[in-house]
């Protein structure tokens, strides 16, 4: 294991909450406070507040920051500024929790945080981590021609290509495997 449970949490939350938007999915998947207590259970986000319109604006205006670090990741000196500038702007206050029967970890949002300054803290460092540890280069956009998700690859080898192994990869896979066909009924 590369990173933490936390930290790889923390990333897969980014990535849900990047794959929502409207450049990316096609249309907005958050386009109200519902959808985004959606997001918030799914993503089990500990510690939100009830939810009010200040929160999906804030949020919606994170989402695009995030997006932009899975552009250009071979650009470090610009991840580094985005991500400072994500943590910075958020109320931090680090402190232990062994909360949902996970044992002691770290929290990095403060108490009583709304929803975005949340996800800033807790995703923006993850993402952090992933600079820290010379990984940039597992924040990825799928390779599907068609698709523009983004993921991070987490598996050992870095070999993850695709968002979806089931969807994207299947697919992709299986144009593989027709053309290779073709071409050999060809010869």
């Amino acid at each position: 294991m590369l990173f933490s449970h936390d930290t790889e949490h923390a990333l897969g939350t980014v990535v849900d909450l990047v794959n929502t938007g409207p450049s990316v999915a096609g249309e907005d998947h958050l386009p109200d406070l519902t959808t985004l207590q959606e997001f918030v259970d799914h993503n089990e986000v500990s510690d939100v507040c009830d939810l009010d319109a200040t929160d999906l604006e804030a949020t919606l205006r994170l989402r695009d920051r995030f997006h932009e670090l899975f552009q250009a990741p071979e650009d470090t000196e610009g991840t580094v500024r985005r991500v400072n500038a994500i943590v910075g702007e958020a109320r931090t206050s680090p402190h232990l929790t062994d909360h949902d029967g996970y044992d002691w970890h770290v929290h990095f949002f403060a108490p009583g945080s709304r929803l975005a300054e949340h996800l800033a803290a807790e995703c923006g460092i993850a993402l952090a981590y992933v600079v820290a540890a010379g990984e940039l280069d597992r924040l990825r956009v799928c390779e599907a021609p068609d698709c523009s998700r983004v993921l991070v690859d987490l598996s050992r080898n870095r070999c993850r290509r695709y968002c979806d192994s089931r969807t994207c990869g299947n697919r992709m896979h299986v144009a593989a495997y027709r053309a290779r066909q073709r071409e050999s009924a060809a010869r």
